[in-house]
């Protein structure tokens, strides 16, 4: 065939087409095994997820068969004498010191990426930032130690304060009263926030320092401060991405263990006061799963497990129902 003819068919598109020339079968080859790698992956995250969640249902069966679903949860009791158990105050304990943690937390964090990210000179923003990932590198048994040692015996100092001043408060009075002990549920919630609180930093300086100059230079032309910058331009902007560190922050707080269980003092009863011992799904976890002699025991302990994910999973979801209910808010109005 000659070179004439074979330019006529390559342009009539007839000729066929050289692998080793054109290199297509090789690139179409690599980005078929990149995609099938990358569904793997995925597929084994899922897998794993689900095989967990199966094994502990599954090691956890005799609790829920004896027990139930609605007694297991709403029942305040749990004696290994009697081979009775019940997981409310855990799970009251658990959601309340989490909730303590978020409210301590989330201002202090939107206060540091905000002077990060907008009022802190150049030479200074990277030591602070810096200092603050340093904070989410300390193993949480530490915090443990420091807490016990360190902390509680300064904030027993403080407890009779907080009592006097906020125990007579009509209505939520009860929250703030107790003996000095030190440990206890805020305890454990001030701990947490610690903890937490350079997730949700990080993740809210990163997003603040992503809003556009034009945006913030615009409102400082305005004749806007600071603070309204951040509130009405650097905040809505950036709304989606806080609230995921937000329940980012949450989801290290519904986890925690050893921190907790140094500090929060372990008490299986429930107590209406906040500076009064209480105990965590976690907490309760550590320290009685090498003590279970019975099969129901270590089921029940297992079913604590099983609850623990379930939260974690509503929890999950609601941020993100929340972030689509945002994101769909965001453009229907524009």
């Amino acid at each position: 065939m000659s070179s004439l003819d074979t330019a006529a068919r390559i342009e009539k598109g007839s000729a066929p087409a050289n692998p080793k020339s054109s290199g297509k079968p090789w690139r179409l080859s690599g980005d078929s095994l990149f995609h099938t790698a990358a569904r793997l992956a995925a597929f084994l995250v899922v897998a794993t997820l689900f095989a967990t969640v199966i094994a502990i249902a599954l090691d956890s069966w005799l609790s829920i068969k004896t027990f139930g679903v609605w007694n297991f949860l709403k029942s305040s009791e749990w004696n290994p004498v009697t081979s009775t158990f019940g997981a409310f105050p855990f799970i009251i304990g658990t959601l309340v010191s989490s909730a303590i943690a978020m409210l301590l937390a989330v201002p202090i964090s939107f206060g540091t990426a905000l002077f990060i990210s907008e009022i802190a000179p150049y030479w200074m923003r990277r030591p602070i930032a810096g200092a603050v990932e340093l904070l989410a590198a300390i193993p949480s048994i530490v915090y443990g130690l420091w807490g016990l040692v360190v902390f509680a015996p300064v904030f027993g100092q403080i407890e009779p304060w907080i009592s006097n001043t906020f125990g007579v408060i009509p209505g939520v009075g009860v929250l703030f009263q107790g003996p000095p002990m030190g440990i206890g549920m805020l305890t454990a919630g001030v701990i947490l926030a610690i903890m937490i609180l350079p997730y949700i930093s990080s993740v809210m300086r990163d997003v603040f320092m992503a809003v556009p100059w034009s945006l913030r230079e615009s409102a400082y032309a305005m004749g806007c401060t600071t603070w309204e910058v951040a509130w009405h331009i650097m905040l809505p902007y950036t709304r989606t991405a806080v609230i995921g560190g937000m329940f980012l922050g949450l989801g290290r707080a519904l986890g925690e263990t050893m921190a907790v269980t140094f500090v929060i003092g372990n008490s299986n009863v429930l107590s209406s006061s906040l500076l009064m011992p209480g105990a965590t799904i976690p907490s309760v976890l550590a320290n009685e799963f090498t003590e279970a002699t019975s099969r129901l025991y270590l089921s029940s302990l297992i079913y604590l497990g099983l609850i623990l994910i379930a939260v974690t999973l509503v929890v999950r979801f609601l941020a993100v129902l929340l972030v689509r209910r945002l994101a769909n808010r965001e453009g229907a109005s524009s």
